[in-house]
């Protein structure tokens, strides 16, 4: 194992080495010694953006109520919310080959995220739907690339874990927003045009405080012998462009695509079809177990694997939609609520979960670049969970709107099992007699 070491200063001798299988670690630094911070500071300074800005689409639906009575069209702000999905999807993928290749710091990234952002909030506070749209959309899909891909660098030892605990402050966060708003529907443009510059002021804050480690950093108190020996390695690492021509990532894609696609449905419509019913219990356990579930699940998946613990979640995720559809047809609050709670909690988990399988079937080197492929799938989800999924809505009712929902979720976790990782043989070989 070549290592050589180097002095920095008075700081801790840095270590460079190589595992066997090419892996490379910097190890010796403290996280005090490049920032002045504990690393915990950078987990929680990415992790209030992401509270804050998730509440752009996970209270969004709780909102739609109280913009109709200020004058707005339904048609008109799914469509808003559509749109706005779909480029903060898309700003992912370019935002997560900046990062890749050093060409942007986080701190530039969340800044300028957190402006448009609060630009787009005070926009529909205003009666602007377009600029919520457009500037919301962008500004919260670089706010969510530079939070997870820094918590990713800071913590490689366990990466999966910590981004699972930052994308679940995207959905969790949106609570106390969404029964604000079920409560007080007529206030709806008032709180936004308040919550406008808290937004801006926290997410800049943050951003001030976070930067990159080195390249290749690793926790001076994780020993990576130990832990290159536990996690073995893809069996090569993959550029984005490589990946991008396995059959792999094109189902993980789709996989992706059709769970986002459900979950987008019911962040966007739960308020509308829990409305004659229960919608602040109903509403709030969604987004609540759909942040929470984040962090369950890749808990779980230590335990069963991440592929099969996916496949688990989508499929609960479609179960989901199952109760919530005899709640609507029974007009039961009890049938509602669990609906919502259960749609919640496989309605978010997935989404660290093909974060950390697109390392395992991909390699390190390339994971920020090579997920943004995946997570892009999700522009696609927000035209049809959304756009499509109002016009299923309007034209064939709510149960066969969540029966359809239902069958995309479980379509997710039939494409779950068509995949390997590349580069390994589907079956071992049979040794003869």
């Amino acid at each position: 194992m070549p290592e050589k070491w180097a002095m920095i200063g008075l700081h801790t001798p840095k270590l460079e080495a190589r595992d066997h299988h090419g892996r490379r670690y910097r190890v010796g630094e403290r996280p005090r010694e490049l920032t002045g911070l504990p690393r915990a500071a950078m987990l929680w300074a990415c992790w209030l953006p992401m509270l804050l800005v998730g509440t752009m689409q996970y209270a969004f639906g709780a909102a739609i109520p109280g913009l109709l009575a200020a004058g707005h069209d339904l048609a008109g702000l799914c469509w808003t919310l559509t749109a706005w999905a779909v480029l903060q999807a898309g700003a992912g993928l370019p935002s997560a080959h900046l990062r890749q290749h050093d060409r942007t710091g986080p701190r530039a990234m969340l800044i300028t995220g957190g402006f448009l952002c609060a630009a787009g909030v005070l926009s529909l506070g205003q009666g602007v739907a377009a600029g919520y749209a457009v500037l919301g959309g962008i500004g919260a899909g670089l706010v969510y690339a530079a939070c997870t891909s820094t918590t990713e660098k800071w913590f490689p030892e366990n990466s999966a874990t910590r981004v699972g605990v930052v994308t679940g402050a995207f959905a969790y966060g949106a609570t106390p927003f969404v029964i604000a708003l079920v409560l007080a529907p007529e206030h709806v443009e008032a709180g936004l045009t308040a919550f406008a510059p808290a937004l801006l002021v926290s997410v800049t804050a943050c951003g001030l405080l976070i930067a990159d480690p080195p390249r290749h950093w690793w926790p001076a108190h994780v020993d990576h012998h130990r832990w290159a020996r536990a996690n073995p390695p893809a069996a090569r690492e993959f550029s984005a462009a490589e990946a991008l021509r396995t059959p792999v990532l094109a189902v993980m894609a789709a996989s992706l695509f059709c769970a986002a696609a459900v979950s987008l449905f019911d962040a966007a419509f739960l308020a509308l079809l829990a409305a004659p019913l229960s919608p602040v219990a109903a509403i709030a356990l969604f987004v609540a177990t759909n942040g929470a579930g984040r962090t369950l699940a890749m808990a779980i998946a230590a335990r069963l694997g991440r592929r099969r613990t996916l496949r688990w979640v989508v499929t609960v995720q479609a179960a989901g939609q199952v109760l919530l559809l005899i709640g609507i047809e029974q007009a039961s609050a009890g049938w509602l609520v669990a609906g919502a709670t259960v749609a919640g909690a496989g309605g978010g988990a997935f989404y660290p979960l093909f974060a950390a399988l697109a390392r395992e079937c991909f390699g390190q080197h390339r994971s920020i670049e090579v997920h943004g492929l995946v997570y892009s799938a999700k522009a696609v989800s927000g035209v049809v969970g959304i756009g499509l999924g109002w016009l299923a809505l309007a034209t064939w009712g709510a149960p066969v709107a969540l029966a359809l929902a239902a069958v995309l979720s479980l379509g997710s976790a039939v494409l779950c099992g068509r995949w390997q990782r590349p580069g390994f043989p589907r079956t071992l070989p049979t040794a003869k007699p």
